[in-house]
C-alpha cells in the first residue's frame, strides 16, 4: 500500500553538497567588496571589523588573516573604489562636448548616490578615511578627471588658466554632491545639467581671457545642439538678458557707459 504523505508535512529539501571553499584571493575579494558596500551605506568610523565579519559571513580572525586592521580593509575598498569613479570619466569623444560631460556627470552622480556617506566621509575627512594614504588616493582620482576633460577639449597646449579652470570645476562638482547629500531638495536631473552648465560658464571667462583658446572654443561651440547642455545655458541668457531692465543694465555695463 503506497504512503500517504501528511498535507503538513515538511517538504522534502534536497540534499546539498559540501561549500566550496574560497580561494585565498577569492576570499580576500569578497572581504574588500563586503566592506565597500557597508563604508557606501554608513560612514566608515561607523563600521567594525565585526560588522564586515558578519556581512562576509566570516569570523573575526579570518578577517584579521586578511587585512592587518580596519584601516588596511578600508584602504584596499578606497582603492577599487577610486579605480570605478576615475573609469566613470571615461567617454568615446563623439558627439558635442557639453552632452558627453553631461553622461560624465550622471555616472558621477551615480557613484555619489550609490556610495553616499562613504563618499562624504572620504572628502570630509574622519578617523579612519583621513590619511596621506587616503589623500594621494582622492588627488589621483581628481586627476584623472582632470586628464580626462582635458582630452575631450582636445587641446594640444593647455595654458594654467585653462588646468585651473578644469580643477576648479572638479572641486565644485565635489562640493555640489556633497551639498547634494545633504539637502536633495533640488532634483537630481537639474544637478546634472547645472554641473555641465557651469563649466561650460567657467569655460567662456577663460576663453575671454585667453585668445589662444578661441579657435578651439568655435570647433566645441559648432558641434553643439540646441537641445543639448549648451545650447539650452544659450537660452537661458537670451531669455534672462531679454528683460529690459537687465537687458539695459548689462548693455550699459558692456559698452563702458556710466550714468
Amino acid at each position: 500500500m503506497a504512503t500517504r504523505t501528511s498535507p503538513h508535512a515538511a517538504p522534502e529539501r534536497p540534499e546539498r553538497g559540501p561549500r566550496r571553499r574560497l580561494s585565498v584571493d577569492e576570499r580576500r575579494e569578497q572581504l574588500i567588496s563586503v566592506a565597500l558596500d557597508l563604508f557606501s551605506r554608513r560612514s566608515p568610523d561607523e563600521v567594525s571589523i565585526d560588522d564586515i565579519a558578519t556581512a562576509a559571513g566570516a569570523s573575526r580572525p579570518l578577517v584579521y588573516h586578511y587585512f592587518p586592521g580596519k584601516q588596511s580593509l578600508y584602504e584596499a575598498a578606497l582603492r577599487r573604489a577610486a579605480d570605478e569613479l576615475a573609469g566613470r570619466f571615461h567617454e568615446p569623444p563623439d558627439g558635442p562636448l557639453s552632452e558627453r560631460l553631461h553622461r560624465v556627470m550622471g555616472r558621477y552622480l551615480d557613484f555619489v548616490d550609490g556610495h553616499g556617506p562613504g563618499f562624504a566621509a572620504l572628502l570630509r575627512g574622519g578617523s579612519v578615511s583621513a590619511s596621506p594614504w587616503t589623500n594621494a588616493v582622492i588627488d589621483e582620482v581628481r586627476r584623472a578627471a582632470h586628464d580626462q576633460i582635458l582630452s575631450h577639449l582636445a587641446i594640444d597646449d593647455p595654458g594654467p588658466r585653462l588646468r585651473l579652470t578644469i580643477r576648479a570645476w572638479i572641486a565644485n562638482a565635489e562640493i555640489t554632491a556633497l551639498e547634494w547629500l545633504e539637502d536633495r531638495s533640488i532634483p537630481r536631473e537639474e544637478l546634472q545639467l547645472r554641473l555641465v552648465q557651469e563649466f561650460v560658464a567657467a569655460l567662456t571667462v577663460t576663453v575671454s581671457l585667453d585668445p589662444s583658446l578661441l579657435p578651439a572654443f568655435r570647433g566645441f561651440l559648432a558641434e553643439e545642439t540646441p537641445d543639448g547642455p549648451t545650447g539650452r545655458l544659450a537660452a537661458q541668457l537670451n531669455a534672462l538678458f531679454a528683460d529690459p531692465g537687465l537687458g539695459t543694465t548689462v548693455g550699459r555695463l558692456a559698452s563702458g557707459t556710466v550714468w
